[in-house]
């Protein structure tokens, strides 16, 4: 579902080439390939190389130690051991499609802190499904903050989706008459927007629950995905974002925002090594259309550049 066409592949290989420098090209830049084997400052230099690429530190330092322990590990392979390792992370984080039932009601929860990109990301959302002929309602559950709302109203005309708004009203009530509305007008999909206003962390995630309450009351069949929106520049920051959101939201999938230019994509490596939860949308433009699938293996050829 979702049949965004794919790029071409070397314009997404062009969106992901200061990641592709950052992880790849400086690891590789750290080892003499000439070498029978690894000496423990290379190893130490690998490691560095991949924490400041935003891998993370506890996945660094398990690439590391499977390569010091690997008997006959050479450094002329390390491309390919690391082509290796980062298909394999990605396949065990799941299905990176997006789940979607036809002649039924798909209902998409949408989380992230504020600036992450969640209203745009809804937009896209909507485009391209109304692309696709559905019928489209937004829930504009981010209430007590009138420029989403506005925003968000803005951005559901141009896409040619329909919005539920209700100015400073409790933003389950929102997502209640949505769902209520969504029900008796037969629509298809359900975008639902949130709040993110993490520096007042408690207050949000209770309003978080409040509102999956009300889906899994109303409708809890029709909960597709809770998708979990991270700015790719965040780097590691982005992992953290999404250990808080899952403590109180049963999160699916993660959509990572400005893709493109960001040097920090290996972020989707490490949410889904330390989180299990695959990435299954990027955004690598400002247009409509620049909302993409993830595809793990354009990903990981792009980072190798093959």
């Amino acid at each position: 579902m979702f049949g965004f066409l794919k790029d071409k592949f070397d314009n997404f290989k062009h969106a992901v080439s200061n990641t592709t420098k950052s992880l790849v090209g400086n690891v590789l830049t750290t080892i003499d390939t000439n070498e029978e084997e690894y000496s423990e400052f290379a190893l130490d230099d690998i490691e560095d190389v991949l924490i400041s690429a935003d891998l993370g530190v506890g996945y660094a330092s398990e690439l590391v130690d499977k390569l010091r322990n690997k008997k006959g590990a050479k450094p002329s392979e390390l491309k390919n051991y690391l082509r290796q390792e980062f298909k394999k992370t990605l396949s065990e984080a799941g299905s990176t499609e997006l789940s979607y039932k036809d002649n039924e009601l798909n209902i998409y929860f949408i989380t992230g802190v504020n600036g992450a990109g969640k209203t745009t990301l809804i937009a896209k959302m909507a485009y391209r499904f109304k692309q696709e002929g559905k019928k489209v309602l937004i829930a504009a559950a981010d209430t007590f903050r009138a420029a989403a709302e506005e925003q968000l109203n803005i951005w559901s005309t141009r896409a040619g989706a329909d919005i539920v708004r209700r100015d400073k009203a409790d933003p389950a009530s929102v997502v209640f008459e949505t769902i209520e509305k969504a029900t008796r007008e037969n629509y298809d999909v359900i975008l639902v927007d949130t709040a993110g206003r993490l520096q007042n962390k408690f207050n949000l995630m209770e309003e978080l629950k409040k509102i999956k309450k009300v889906i899994d009351k109303k409708s809890p069949e029709a909960l597709r995905e809770s998708i979990l929106v991270i700015d790719a520049n965040t780097g590691q920051n982005g992992l953290q974002q999404a250990k808080v959101f899952s403590e109180s939201v049963n999160l699916t999938s993660v959509a990572l925002t400005k893709l493109d230019g960001s040097a920090k994509g290996a972020i989707i490596l490490a949410i889904a090594k330390e989180m299990n939860l695959p990435v299954k949308l990027i955004g690598v433009g400002e247009k409509m259309e620049d909302l993409k699938a993830f595809d793990p293996d354009d990903f990981i050829n792009a980072l190798f550049e093959e």
